[in-house]
């Protein structure tokens, strides 16, 4: 059987690169640590769903969108006969129908990452709207999430598509035209023009060069909109009388209530008299009830405020968000002369006592 020239390199290059790119993703997803790594691919991979959109329109033969199937009769009449089906050189209608259902759902996939990140955590370039939607962030969050799952089940779907095309029409060669760009069909080839070969260079090393870029540097793509906090100079009584006994903990990390509470016991502070003069006591509680986490656009804040609710919880290591993000490690960690104890955030957050509670910042000590 004649083969012919389907796949160009640049759809096959895109393709590869986008595997490679969404199982890094998924891989990253579920490991706070990795949000940079996991941001810096995401950007990675909506440069690649808009250059595929693009290629769809001005692409050549069989990636062009107006060479698919798109026919929903079509593509239920495939797949009610898919054991018995003919070759197409280009997508058949489930295939489709399907891909194009992928390339939007990358571009809402990404989009909605791309807000995520900057509403919730603060970092790149939808970093501005922190301000605004903080609140929301939830919801944000929950629609990635959304948009996430579809887009593995399309993928999925795809896969399974592949490997049953395979198994029903090995003739064919789908499986090795991914590869070689060439099917066992009799068609026309494909032959890229310049501006084509031009503009798929650009979108395909920019799609790597942005992932690189972003990752290894300290860009707009991913940098953080928080600055460290000089607590010495906005307020030194409270380096002064707090920071010389145990860690200095940035007051956006309890809510208004916790810091009063806390503030007016200070003849028993964890066991220990920390009494003040009251001008000083005052002072300082001022400070930490105005800087308290409900005025704070930080995720740490937002989370610690809504697992105290009316609890009466002056610890941090009490909430149950602090038991939730640090149930995984091992409770010799904080025994070990490292640590010391639960409450000695700084040895593991750097950055901790100028108001940073970064994923990126943590590093647990060893033994």
């Amino acid at each position: 059987m004649k083969k012919s020239y389907i796949w160009s390199l640049p759809t096959r290059i895109f393709h590869w690169l986008l595997v490679f790119y969404i199982l890094v993703l998924y891989i990253s997803s579920e490991v706070e640590e990795l949000l940079n790594l996991h941001a810096s691919f995401g950007y990675g991979v909506f440069i690649l769903a808009i250059f595929r959109l693009f290629w769809g329109f001005f692409g050549p033969m069989y990636a062009k969108f107006s060479d698919f199937n798109f026919s929903l009769k079509k593509a239920l009449n495939f797949g009610l006969n898919i054991f018995n089906h003919k070759s197409y050189a280009g997508h058949n209608p489930l295939a489709s129908i399907v891909m194009f259902a992928i390339i939007i759902f990358l571009i809402l996939t990404t989009v909605s990452g791309i807000l995520t990140y900057g509403i919730q955590e603060g970092r790149g370039v939808l970093s501005f709207l922190n301000n605004s939607l903080f609140s929301k962030m939830e919801l944000f969050s929950e629609i990635h999430e959304f948009f996430s799952s579809v887009l593995i089940l399309l993928i999925f779907i795809h896969i399974s598509g592949v490997i049953l095309d395979y198994v029903t029409n090995k003739n064919s060669g789908v499986l090795n035209s991914i590869f070689s760009g060439y099917k066992n069909v009799e068609a026309k080839s494909v032959n890229l023009t310049l501006f084509q070969k031009i503009i798929s260079f650009i979108f395909l090393f920019f799609a790597v060069f942005i992932v690189i870029y972003s990752l290894f540097f300290n860009t707009a793509l991913t940098k953080l909109k928080y600055k460290k906090i000089s607590y010495s100079k906005i307020m030194p009584e409270f380096i002064q009388e707090c920071a010389s006994c145990h860690t200095l903990y940035p007051p956006h990390l309890l809510p208004k209530k916790s810091w009063q509470k806390l503030m007016d016991n200070l003849q028993n502070h964890f066991g220990d008299d920390a009494s003040l003069q009251e001008p000083l006591k005052k002072k300082i509680e001022k400070f930490l009830v105005k800087n308290a986490a409900e005025s704070s656009n930080k995720e740490a804040s937002f989370y610690i405020l809504k697992s105290i609710k009316n609890k009466d919880i002056i610890a941090i290591s009490k909430t149950s968000y602090w038991k939730k993000r640090h149930k995984n490690i091992d409770k010799e960690i904080f025994k070990s002369d490292k640590v010391v104890s639960k409450a000695n955030c700084k040895a593991c957050h750097k950055g901790f006592e100028e108001g940073l509670i970064e994923d990126s910042l943590i590093k647990i000590p060893k033994g």
